[in-house]
């Protein structure tokens, strides 16, 4: 009895250990995978800034001059996207809502903006990864308060 219970137990310690290592195994390449799945998606956020962004907001994120005064329209400038910008003190939700539907529909009362809404240009996915891309470029401190932001959201 005592034979037939320790190979139980072996049996049992070596299909755990499978297990264990498949699960392992697993979770390293999903890890890998969406490292990679991330990048690609960032690429493709930076891509579409600079195909429907830049023109307006800058290559570089910097957005256009004295960002902070308004034109003699009365509207202000875009505003840049880096950290200097305020845009990371935004939820994802609000920045998803502001590139769909622009400024002007978001903020409301009448306020006027020069930022339309992307709705018709742009599918939820590639905004999504336009904001990844912004993201990516600020620092960690600007990139946890904006995580934090968008969890309380």
């Amino acid at each position: 009895m005592r034979k037939e219970l320790r190979n139980i137990l072996w049996i049992g310690f070596l299909i755990g250990g499978l297990v264990l290592a498949i699960l392992v195994g697993w979770h390293q390449s999903r890890t890998a995978s969406t490292t990679a799945s991330s990048a690609e998606f960032i690429e493709q956020g930076r891509q579409v800034y600079a195909d429907q962004c830049a023109s307006c907001h800058g290559a570089d994120l910097k957005g256009q001059p004295d960002w902070r005064s308004p034109l003699p329209s009365g509207r202000l400038p875009a505003p840049p996207h880096d950290e200097s910008g305020h845009t990371w003190h935004h939820a994802d939700e609000v920045l998803l809502r502001i590139v769909r539907e622009g400024t002007a529909a978001v903020v409301g009362g009448g306020y006027e903006s020069d930022m339309p809404g992307f709705a018709d240009v742009l599918s939820d996915a590639e905004i999504r990864a336009v904001l990844a891309y912004i993201k990516s470029t600020w620092p960690e401190r600007e990139r946890g308060y904006q995580e934090e932001v968008s969890r309380r959201d």
